[in-house]
Formats: C-alpha cells, structure tokens, sequence
C-alpha cells in the first residue's frame, strides 16, 4: 500500500514522502491517526504542487539545519553520572542526558533528534548522532565519567 506521510516517522520516512507499508499498518495505524494519506494520483498530483510551492521554504529549513550543524561540529562533552566501583553506570545515559548537556553549552536540540547507537552502561568515549534534517547530521562525540 503507498501512502504520503503527513509528519516524519522515524524508521519509515519523512513529511510529504510517498513510502510503501503493508495494508494493516496503513490502513489501521497511519491513515486513521491522521500521520498519513493514501497515495492516490490526485493525491500525488497535489504533493508535487505543494512541493513545488514549499521548495523555497525547504531549502531555508535545509540551509538553517547546515549551519546548526556547522555549530555543533567540534562539540564534545562530558556528561558526569554515578558509577559502582567496578565502573558500571546505575542506569545508562540516554539521549535526554545528551539534549541536557547541549542545552547546558547553549544548543537548544530535540531529544527526539539525537540517536545513540550503542547502549552507554559504562565509564568511557561514546559518539551520538544528532539528526539535523533529512539530508544533515552531526556526530558528536561524548564521555561519561564518574560523578
């Protein structure tokens, strides 16, 4: 089944892009919450004019999304956390601790933005990706170590 997303889904796609999903998922989950719409040719006829329209509009997101990451590159941090004596972390550090640490150096950044691959349970050098736009991410570099 294709359809048109509404709003960026994560795993599956971006606002206004036309992805195939299987029929339940379409048609019980993202059509009903209104986060996407059947891509019929009408459909698909009005998206590319709404593109056409918004192209502009898209190419100033983008080009603000490039210098937030311009700002951000180099950016390291040191996130403090309680450790056991062995230099195991009680809990991990998340994405949340991350925004937290980037707020506190003056980068306003979306939680939802920030992807950490590996789960961060110990004392050490980590790198979380911040998903700037579609097109733009920045790899930031991280360590943890004991409070």
């Amino acid at each position: 089944m294709e359809i048109i997303l509404k709003e960026d889904i994560t795993n599956l796609g971006y606002k206004n892009d036309i992805v195939t999903v299987k029929s339940g998922y379409g048609r019980n989950y993202l059509i009903p919450t209104g986060k996407a719409v059947i891509a019929s040719p009408s459909a698909k006829k009005m998206l590319a004019e709404d593109l056409k329209q918004r192209a502009h509009k898209l190419e100033k997101i983008k080009k603000d999304a490039e210098e937030a990451a311009a700002k951000l590159e180099g950016v390291t941090l040191t996130i403090a956390t309680k450790v056991s004596s062995t230099g195991t972390i009680f809990g991990s550090v998340s994405n949340i601790q991350i925004a937290d640490a980037l707020s506190k150096k003056g980068f306003e950044i979306d939680r939802k933005t920030i992807v950490v691959k590996d789960s961060v349970k110990e004392v050490g050098s980590y790198k979380a990706i911040v998903k700037l736009h579609k097109e733009v991410s920045v790899e930031i570099p991280f360590e943890v170590v004991a409070e």
